[in-house]
């Protein structure tokens, strides 16, 4: 709702003004009384009750006069949008090595997963008008959440990620397999898969070059990263006592297959030492993979000024109706 001169709507401010200077007023004395008590109890009577009413009727109606004149009216807006929509199928590894502790998150040394969760969620954030699901892989792939708009919902599906969650192992080429299931018969303009993993394909039954190539001829892009500090990472580990302790750990990444698998595909490989490094890929990536948007406003005012001055009308109708009774 809106008003075409809501600076008219000020002149509302003066009704109180006309209220107070109406009830120090009062009318005069129309009748000659034997006794002044006799009038000063009518006169009481006329001020406090009729009086009083037909004041308040005249002052509503001139606000109601005065929000006619502001020109009220109800406006229904739609708004069409058309995008260029991606569909998005984010793989994240959930294997045991993903609980080494060579990130860190607001300062602080955290397990890989939880810099990556962190990530992925700045990631969605980005991408509003696209579809996204999510995989999350081990020992073999499984589905947390399919395409969808609902972005809320994946990131509650996101968060729910935590390793053990799927038998342990690095099914890399069963998860490519998986995510190009999802999207291969979809017919959005652009089908891609993000696939980040820590370390090297030892489970599965299908090869990561072979679900490249699967993935390369239904037309869909595959993004590899590999995240991991080179060399040795702290890995957190339960000794015969029940204590947790940090060992290092070397770290294993096939960069070689994951580079094949994006470059077969059309894509990139990336490799993610640390935080900062993680949250560029996966800006790099949105910025790539853009979408279009054209908007479409439409804009319709219903007039509304009939009503408030329709009963500001009938207001001073009844007012002239009732001060008519009154006068005999």
């Amino acid at each position: 709702m809106r008003f075409v001169h809501p600076e008219l709507l000020w002149l509302l401010m003066l009704l109180p003004l006309l209220a107070v200077i109406k009830g120090r007023r009062g009318p005069g004395p129309a009748l000659v009384f034997s006794t002044t008590a006799i009038a000063s109890t009518l006169a009481r009577g006329r001020r406090t009750r009729p009086g009083r009413i037909l004041s308040a009727i005249r002052l509503l109606a001139i606000g109601l006069l005065i929000v006619g004149l502001a020109r009220p009216q109800q406006g229904n807006t739609t708004t069409e949008i058309n995008a260029s929509g991606i569909d998005i199928m984010l793989a994240v590894d959930v294997s045991g090595s993903m609980q080494a502790m060579d990130f860190t998150l607001h300062g602080n040394p955290v397990d890989r997963l939880d810099v990556v969760k962190s990530v992925v969620d700045q990631f969605i954030d980005a991408r509003p008008n696209d579809r996204i699901g999510l995989i999350a892989f081990a020992g073999r792939p499984y589905l947390v959440s399919p395409l969808t708009l609902d972005h809320d919902w994946l990131r509650n599906r996101l968060d729910s990620l935590s390793i053990g969650m799927v038998e342990d192992g690095t099914a890399i080429g069963s998860a490519i397999g998986a995510g190009v299931n999802r999207l291969r018969n979809e017919k959005a303009k652009s089908r891609i898969m993000i696939l980040l993993t820590d370390g090297m394909n030892n489970a599965g039954k299908v090869q990561p070059l072979t679900a490249a190539e699967a993935a390369e001829a239904l037309n869909i892009k595959v993004y590899t990263i590999g995240a991991g500090t080179r060399g040795e990472a702290p890995m957190p580990i339960v000794d015969t006592f029940g204590r947790k302790r940090l060992i290092q750990a070397k770290v294993d990444i096939d960069e070689e297959t994951l580079t094949k698998v994006a470059q077969i595909t059309g894509a990139r490989y990336f490799r993610a030492t640390d935080t900062k490094s993680l949250e560029e890929i996966y800006n790099e990536i949105n910025k790539m993979e853009t979408t279009t948007r054209t908007i479409k406003n439409f804009e319709h005012y219903r007039e509304l000024f009939p009503i408030p001055v329709l009963a500001a009308l009938l207001l001073f109708g009844l007012e002239l109706i009732w001060e008519n009774k009154r006068l005999p």
